[in-house]
């Protein structure tokens, strides 16, 4: 399984499509620790936020980076910080999705993030039952047609980000 540097350089090399499919309520990011302390104690995220820079160092060189994030409202605190990045992310180049399954049950998809890349390479990802990440599992090329099916399903039924908060 890829982690760290081996499994970051994924976003370096990847084409023209990165396809994200999230699943979890909580992700537990050590980066993201103190950010995410600030966000509940009410201080915002950081200017950076406004505009991912690590969206646009790849949406800068005409890469598509697409997420749907299938969440269960009410959201958990840490959705709330994560939510409240998506504008940024959007404005960086990234389109983002979300199924609320408090609202829309979507069969068919599964109970696990991946990483979809070029169409051509699938990554499971694999957590601990708190969010930390474990690694990410490269699938083997027979199970890309499955993996591609979940992506169009999950964007044929997910709300635009946008709309969503609009909601």
């Amino acid at each position: 399984m890829l982690k760290g540097e081996d499994f970051g350089r994924l976003f370096e090399t990847f084409e023209q499509t990165a396809f994200r499919l999230e699943t979890l309520a909580v992700y537990d990011v050590d980066e993201e620790r103190e950010e995410f302390a600030d966000f509940l104690a009410g201080k915002g995220l950081p200017p950076e936020s406004s505009d991912n820079p690590w969206v646009r160092s790849m949406t800068d060189l005409g890469k598509q980076v697409t997420r749907v994030h299938v969440l269960r409202s009410p959201l958990s605190d840490y959705l709330r910080y994560e939510l409240a990045s998506y504008p940024g992310n959007i404005k960086a180049g990234e389109s983002i999705g979300i199924i609320d399954t408090a609202h829309q049950e979507v069969p068919g998809l599964p109970g696990h993030d991946f990483w979809l890349f070029d169409d051509a390479r699938v990554y499971r990802m694999h957590y601990t039952d708190a969010g930390q990440f474990l690694g990410a599992e490269l699938l083997p090329e027979d199970h890309l047609d499955e993996y591609r099916r979940y992506r169009e399903t999950a964007l044929a039924n997910a709300v635009p980000f946008r709309e969503y908060t609009a909601a």
